[in-house]
């Protein structure tokens, strides 16, 4: 067990959702300590019936933290983190700031769980859209071996924080009522559209978010022989990404053997039933740590190609949840140790 645990960016979306699941899942600590930049610093929060007041993201802050959640933007942890590290501090990191250094694991518990054990101080958390695909991709990697996957994203404006959802709310409201909104986050209206572009512009053509599917995949899955062809669209809706995926493998696998597979692996739901209308659907997946399958068809175009629709809460498993599930993973692998 972790004696004192600290939470930054604790007044955040997926820092509430964070301690939210701290909570429910009980996970056991003997003190907690809030951090959170100086606009949020001071605040309270309630948190297993008491009430903390926020403390400022400084170096000495983590002279006595064991272990810290972390969900800023990529430049604030860059700053923070080496000190948290270099104080003695573990830390599990949200942010893309470390995903791609070689000396930093990048984990999914239910894909790679092994690679915290060679952590030196700082673990990372996928992006979300990478984090549900690894997911959905990892027991039709185990049986036949994927080597090449096209998928297209179809995300959620809670993807693009607060403010993304505000935009889909008043921009949408605008658009019914004839009036002007400026958006705060997307460049063009998300209301009644999608975009195809979500990051910035990249080698090839491709975005940010689409390279980062690309390279932490690979990194995960320890194969840098995958190919994988991403498009990234953002679209009106407020929460939950939703991914069509095609695979290709080495080994062929039946739509029938798909079924079998997703149905016994961690994490996945299975709702799969085309003839009774039954799908995953964003508006059912909300609030779920679950990564959801469906549509799962064998590709008319491909002897060893295999179609499916993939759902989950890019607040949940792709950012709180896969934080917390380290955490839980750190003991059960008896990494409570500090490193120093």
């Amino acid at each position: 067990m972790f004696s004192h645990l600290a939470l930054v960016g604790a007044t955040g979306a997926v820092g509430g959702l964070i301690r939210r699941l701290l909570e429910e899942r009980n996970y056991p600590f003997e003190r907690i300590t809030f951090l959170a930049s100086a606009r949020s610093a001071g605040q309270k929060l309630a948190f297993r019936g008491t009430e903390h007041t926020v403390q400022l993201l400084r170096p000495e802050a983590f002279d006595d933290i064991d272990l810290c959640l972390a969900s800023t933007p990529d430049d604030v942890a860059r700053d923070f983190i080496p000190d948290a590290v270099r104080r003695g501090t573990l830390v599990v990191d949200e942010s893309g700031a470390w995903r791609m250094d070689p000396t930093v694991p990048l984990v999914v518990p239910e894909v790679n769980p092994t690679a915290v054990d060679g952590h030196r101080g700082l673990i990372a958390s996928p992006n979300c859209s990478t984090t549900q695909m690894v997911v959905a991709m990892k027991p039709l990697h185990d049986f036949g071996r994927i080597r090449r996957v096209v998928v297209s994203t179809y995300q959620a404006t809670s993807g693009a924080g607060v403010a993304g959802q505000r935009d889909l709310t008043q921009g949408t409201h605008a658009f019914l009522h004839n009036q002007a909104y400026e958006y705060e986050t997307f460049k063009h209206p998300i209301a009644f559209n999608l975009i195809p572009q979500i990051g910035s512009p990249k080698q090839d053509g491709y975005t940010s978010e689409e390279i980062k599917m690309v390279l932490e995949t690979r990194k995960i899955f320890g194969d840098e022989s995958l190919r994988i062809c991403p498009t990234c669209v953002r679209v009106p809706v407020s929460n939950c990404h939703s991914e069509s995926i095609l695979v290709e493998t080495d080994r062929k696998i039946s739509a029938a053997k798909a079924r079998e597979l997703f149905h016994d692996a961690a994490g996945i739901s299975l709702i799969d039933n085309l003839d009774a209308g039954e799908y995953p659907m964003p508006m059912h997946c909300n609030d779920s740590d679950d990564v959801f399958i469906g549509r799962i068809r064998e590709d008319l175009s491909c002897d060893n190609g295999l179609s499916f629709w993939c759902v989950s809460d890019n607040l949940r498993k792709g950012a709180a949840t896969n934080a917390v599930q380290i955490a839980e993973l750190l003991i059960e692998r008896g990494l409570s140790a500090k490193r120093k």
